[in-house]
């Protein structure tokens, strides 16, 4: 179960009346991803939902290759199609039809991914709401179900047909603390890849084992999560004051004061770092938007 992108990139041209310059959203990147949970980090305007809309193949690239399971999706209709089912997608916001009940919701789009069979469609139906706690609110519009509910309903669609390529755009959004804790045992249990955009690191924490930081269009950083960890390692601290020149610090529940980087004062403790306190660190570090070893290159 293998996805590859080959110097993939996108760029958007300004508008008939813009007098801005061509917008580079992600700048050309080779990427081969294979079977796993992989957290995929960065700030607003990283170029993160731009390399999902390329992967799920709602948008072509400016250039490159992607191939699914060895069908190009930036090569001719019958392979596109191919690759389409194969793939499951959540974008970050999703508009239900008017009227629709649960059920009729995901049938409608199980019909589009050409599930022709009523029998079998309506089985995959009824598996996928039973798999994200819906399976009683089948027959309820979606007008009325809750913000958290309509959610797992998107997440749902996407799990339709038991994707190899699952492509997920701040899935969690919305849910409460079970309901994350439910989907992060769903991810897991998967055979094939999960691409999973998050600012929720304690999710990347929780679940994933390879994560990669994009920022500016390009990647920051590619390795797993203990990698990642590794890098702030002895540079996080609590103590009575901020480090000196600490990149962030806040003060805790506890009353003492967490800080990331710089240096430390007089009663300051080194304590384990979060996948959050690397983050930051490693923003701060690439925010001159110096190359990394790393950069347009994921493994």
């Amino acid at each position: 179960m293998t996805t590859r992108l080959n110097d993939v990139s996108k760029t958007y041209a300004p508008g008939p009346r813009a007098r801005t310059r061509s917008t580079t959203a992600l700048h050309p990147t080779t990427l081969t991803l294979g079977s796993g949970v992989i957290g995929l980090l960065g700030p607003n305007g990283a170029g993160k939902t731009t390399l999902l809309r390329l992967l799920s193949t709602a948008m072509p690239p400016s250039t490159g290759r992607i191939v699914v399971e060895g069908h190009e999706t930036t090569g001719s209709t019958a392979e596109r199609t191919a690759a389409r089912r194969l793939i499951g997608y959540l974008p970050q916001e999703v508009v239900f039809p008017h009227g629709m009940t649960a059920f009729g919701f995901l049938d409608y789009i199980a019909v589009l991914k050409e599930w022709d069979r009523t029998d079998s469609r309506h089985a995959e139906v009824r598996r996928v709401l039973a798999l994200v706690g819906l399976g009683e609110r089948s027959t309820v519009k979606v007008r009325r179900l809750s913000g958290g509910q309509r959610r797992r309903l998107a997440i749902a669609q996407a799990l339709l047909g038991t994707p190899s390529l699952l492509i997920l755009d701040e899935p969690t959004t919305g849910l409460d603390p079970e309901q994350r804790a439910s989907l992060r045992r769903i991810l897991s249990e998967l055979e094939g890849t999960v691409l999973l955009s998050t600012h929720q690191t304690e999710d990347v924490s929780a679940l994933c084992d390879r994560v990669v930081v994009l920022d500016a269009g390009r990647v920051r950083f590619d390795g797993a999560v203990t990698e990642l960890l590794a890098t702030a390692s002895d540079h996080v601290h609590v103590g009575p004051l901020e480090n000196e020149g600490a990149v962030h610090t806040w003060r805790t529940g506890t009353g003492m004061v967490r800080s990331v980087g710089g240096l430390p004062r007089p009663g300051a403790t080194p304590v384990a770092p979060t996948v959050e306190d690397a983050y930051l660190l490693l923003r701060h570090q690439t925010r001159d938007d110096s190359p990394s070893r790393n950069e347009g290159v994921l493994r």
